[in-house]
């Protein structure tokens, strides 16, 4: 294993710049020639890779997005496109190829694994949608933005005695808004694994309302419903001002948190390692406050449990 290839893949996550660092700097200590491939697979195929040293990931620990950055890439879905990636790979000599990521990231670098390409990945996405790992890299971040947000929205909200409701990501999994709901003291939070029940939230409202409370925040994942409309019914329901805030791609930027930083180090330490032992086709991640790694087959195939215990804990403190 003397060069191995590094890139960004689908969308971006605060720490993957912690991971691509860890990645580099453990590289180069094992005498390793690392190569930065640049806007994901589509770089792969392009040929947009330059070779990285200590300097090319200096100060960049504490950065969000990705120095890498990344790229949709559907051509290489296609024969001809992989075929093309395949030639770069044997152009640049790459011996492994490490791949961050989500789902579909991790899909491309099962393929390339399947071809017989070394291959790891490691698992970053705000959504914290990959049943195989506890945590994705990114995660916790774009909670903690969503909990500030929360903070400000309910300032102004308690000033003019509105309720507001803060879509956040998540169309397929509601973590970030059941974990930001939840430290962010929202009246209702609602998330695509659990039914909604607008009557319950709405109840919630005016009994709030009644014991003199001048605010009430709702939690909404994006997808489950439209946000306009569900606030023009409590409107009409409750008769309280309702307002919409959507926060959009501001939850995929800013400052990694030290935990999301913490482990996009040891996960970029422990895939070079992986390589260096002659592994592949691993998908690394974390159980139980440890770094592990399983095969791609069987992290692809195991879906994400929602926190039922967490979301009832969420509800009886919101009373």
């Amino acid at each position: 294993m003397k060069t191995i290839g590094v890139l960004t893949s689908g969308g971006d996550a605060p720490g993957m710049n912690a991971a691509i660092r860890a990645v580099v700097r453990t590289g180069i200590y094992n005498q390793v020639r690392i190569l930065g491939i640049k806007q994901g697979y589509n770089g792969l195929i392009n040929g947009n890779i330059e070779e990285m040293n200590l300097s090319s990931v200096a100060d960049i620990i504490h950065r969000g997005g990705t120095i890498l950055r990344t790229a949709r890439c559907d051509e290489f879905a296609t024969d001809d496109g992989l075929n093309k990636a395949l030639n770069i790979i044997e152009v640049f000599n790459i011996d492994g190829l490490i791949v961050l990521g989500g789902d579909g990231s991790f899909k491309g670098a099962k393929t390339l694994s399947d071809k017989g390409i070394p291959t790891i990945g490691i698992p970053c996405t705000i959504d914290n949608d990959m049943g195989y790992t506890d945590y994705t890299i990114g995660f916790y971040t774009a909670v903690e933005t969503v909990v500030d947000a929360i903070s400000k929205i309910r300032d102004t909200s308690s000033s003019h005695g509105r309720a507001n409701i803060v879509e956040v990501m998540g169309r397929h999994c509601g973590d970030i808004a059941l974990y930001a709901g939840l430290a962010g003291g929202a009246e209702s939070i609602i998330v695509p694994e659990e039914n909604t029940d607008i009557d319950a939230v709405c109840r919630k409202l005016i009994q709030g309302r009644n014991r003199g409370k001048l605010h009430s925040i709702i939690v909404l994942s994006e997808g489950v419903g439209n946000a306009y409309e569900m606030a023009k019914e409590i409107e009409e329901k409750t008769s309280a001002e309702t307002r919409v805030t959507i926060l959009g791609h501001i939850q995929r930027g800013g400052t990694p948190t030290s935990f999301d930083r913490i482990m996009a180090s040891q996960m970029g330490y422990r895939a070079v390692e992986l390589l260096l032992e002659g592994k592949a086709g691993r998908a690394v991640g974390v159980r139980q406050n440890q770094i592990i790694d399983l095969d791609f087959d069987e992290a692809l195939s195991q879906k994400r449990v929602f926190r039922k215990d967490m979301y009832e804990i969420a509800r009886i403190l919101s009373i």
